[in-house]
């Protein structure tokens, strides 16, 4: 098994530097795809930039910038080094490796930076990411690693920062043109205007969440209120509901904010505490995928809407585990009038998973190498079967052992989570269908789906609280020494 090496470096140790180009002598050299991007990244940040393009061959949008643009000019001939005797900047951009490093060497001859196309260990300088906002304008460099990385970045500030930040900049130039007093008044003045403004836009969004979940909590408050006093039949009703309900309801929410904070577990906690309490194992299962549905559904779209979906890998896991899915639930659905020789079983696989979960705890921070994992659709069908019969798992089983087999972790987190949501779906599907014929206990079941959806807005912010390592040592061995303790008492009877 090939073991994956990583280079130690020791940060990005490049020096950003905002050029003046509408002053300088820029030359481009090449007209195809990539000269083409190169350009429209220079007038596009430098409308009045002084550019020469030289090409042997031309694409036509370069004839076209080219018109729309003053400065810059096309040369359509070889390339010779005298074209670069009155240049600033030096651009390469041709496909010909040789040609590159023949213009960069003629670019060192006479002392001028020069930036080679993909080609990281030629360039003084990178081009990198551009997100501008009126006067502000961030650049963004991964050091020449991963300019897709750097694009996706620029892609969320340019939704996350507000059109309205040039505004400010505007408004912050002429409170400083008008302040009187030295060089530190005038800093410590401008930083108590700027920490303000974020602290009240912080504030803002802050009250803005806790407005709206308050008042959603308070009309379900002031709903049931009312339907207490005016209703005897839902009072009768609620009297009514098993208290098991409430059990669940606040378990489900508390198993989501810890699910939160960690990023895994809500099935195995779910479960442990489902069989502790008396619940079959088909039962549990069932609460923990069609809690898991919408969870999973939404966290499956902000990943695809983020391109951090592997597409030719989920078709695969979801095919497969959809299929596992399905024949986990059919079986264990069938053995539920065997349901008390069934928890043991499950409370050993439980126990496993408690062991994972803990030897993942000391396992942050560390690096993972191995081999790519490669049978990815029996994987999917292994996590997805496991899963439905153990009543979680999916997580720790597929992410685990793509991000372990060398797997990308984004695109990999991505990916199990879209297909996460199928697969739910088919598994909650089957549950119902398989045990409605004999009649459920509705009570857990809802109390785990309604008690964490009330935590889902709020579970993510446990995640900036707590230490994640912590908590997942904590919920192993809360795993472990329950589901030991449902093992010893199963054994106990038989013996």
């Amino acid at each position: 098994m090939a073991t994956i090496q990583y280079e130690k470096t020791e940060g990005n140790q490049l020096f950003p530097v905002f050029l003046k180009l509408n002053d300088l002598h820029t030359v481009l050299i090449g007209a195809g795809n990539v000269g083409l991007e190169k350009l429209t990244a220079i007038v596009s940040n430098s409308p009045k930039a002084r550019v020469t393009v030289i090409a042997k061959e031309f694409l036509p949008e370069i004839h076209t910038l080219a018109a729309a643009s003053k400065g810059v000019t096309v040369v359509q001939k070889p390339f010779a080094d005298t074209d670069l005797d009155k240049a600033d900047i030096v651009v390469a951009a041709t496909n010909d490796n040789e040609l590159n490093t023949y213009i960069r060497e003629s670019a060192h001859e006479r002392k001028l930076l020069v930036n080679v196309a993909d080609k990281p260990e030629l360039c003084d300088f990178y081009l990198g990411s551009i997100v501008q906002k009126g006067d502000l304008k961030l650049a963004i460099s991964t050091n020449g690693k991963s300019p897709t990385v750097a694009k996706r970045l620029k892609e969320v500030l340019n939704e996350s920062l507000p059109g309205e930040l040039d505004i400010t900049l505007q408004q912050m130039n002429e409170l400083r043109n008008s302040l009187s007093g030295d060089f530190a008044y005038k800093v410590k003045r401008l930083n108590e205007v700027t920490s303000v403004l974020v602290d009240k836009r912080e504030s803002n969004k802050k009250n803005l969440i806790w407005l709206i979940w308050g008042t959603i909590v308070l009309a379900i408050a002031i709903t049931v209120y009312a339907l207490w006093n005016k209703n005897p039949d839902f009072r009768t009703y609620i009297e009514g509901i098993n208290p098991v309900f409430y059990y669940f309801l606040g378990a489900g929410f508390v198993f989501a904010m810890i699910d939160g904070a960690i990023g895994m577990s809500y099935g195995v906690t779910s479960t442990t505490f489902s069989l502790s309490m008396g619940i079959t194992p088909a039962v549990a299962s069932m609460g923990v995928h069609l809690s898991e549905v919408l969870s999973n559904g939404i966290a499956g779209w902000m990943h695809y809407h983020m391109g951090n979906i592997n597409w030719k890998m989920f078709k695969m896991l979801v095919v497969a585990g959809i299929v596992g899915a399905f024949l986990g639930a059919v079986i264990l659905s069938s053995l539920e009038q065997y349901s008390k020789y069934t928890k043991p079983v499950i409370s050993v696989y439980t126990l496993i998973l408690g062991i994972v979960i803990l030897r993942k705890a000391f396992q942050i921070g560390r690096k993972r190498s191995g081999g790519k994992i490669k049978r990815i659709g029996l994987l999917g069908f292994g996590g997805g079967f496991i899963d439905a019969v153990g009543g979680g798992g999916w997580g720790s089983i597929v992410l685990s052992s793509l991000i372990a087999g060398g797997r990308h972790p984004l695109f990999s987190l991505g990916t199990v989570k879209l297909s996460r949501f199928f697969v739910a779906i088919v598994s909650s599907t089957t549950f119902m269908i398989m045990l409605m014929r004999n009649g459920t206990r509705w009570e857990p079941v809802a109390g785990l789906v309604i008690g964490s959806a009330l935590a889902s807005p709020i579970a993510a912010r446990i995640s900036n609280k707590l230490s994640a390592k912590t908590l997942m040592i904590a919920v192993a061995i809360i795993v472990i020494i329950v589901s030991i303790n449902s093992i010893v008492k199963f054994l106990l009877k038989v013996l």
